[in-house]
């Protein structure tokens, strides 16, 4: 028998997330956003992001751009502390947000890109912690 949507959406969004953040997410859960937790990790995690159309890296990015272009920034700064956990470089990032500034404003990309520089630093080609 295969895995549940919970168990399969579990599983990936410890992948992406890391461990760390999902521990703090469960351990701060509580009656009141239990089944809220529970539709995201089945129906983001188990279903959309574990769809076999796209592969993890691809649907990263997708995430990245459209959380930057909804001006989602606590969600953004998530995905962005994430994204080497799915091969995203701050090379693609930078890509990516070129391409909200067109499709999604330029307010929205200009408040991604501040945030993606205070995460990856100050040199734009390199990522934190290289030197």
């Amino acid at each position: 028998m295969g895995q549940s949507r919970h168990e399969k959406g579990m599983k990936l969004r410890r992948k992406v997330l890391g461990d760390a953040h999902v521990d703090r997410a469960e351990a701060s859960k509580t009656g009141f956003d239990a089944g809220f937790q529970s539709l995201v990790t089945e129906f983001a995690w188990g279903t959309v992001w574990a769809g076999d159309g796209l592969d993890l890296k691809t649907r990263h990015l997708v995430t990245i751009a459209l959380l930057a272009g909804l001006g989602h920034e606590k969600e953004f700064r998530m995905h962005l502390k994430a994204a080497e956990n799915t091969g995203v470089t701050p090379e693609e990032v930078r890509e990516v947000l070129h391409h909200v500034a067109v499709y999604a404003g330029v307010p929205a990309a200009n408040s991604a890109i501040a945030a993606a520089k205070e995460h990856f630093g100050a040199e734009p080609n390199q990522q934190r912690g290289e030197s």
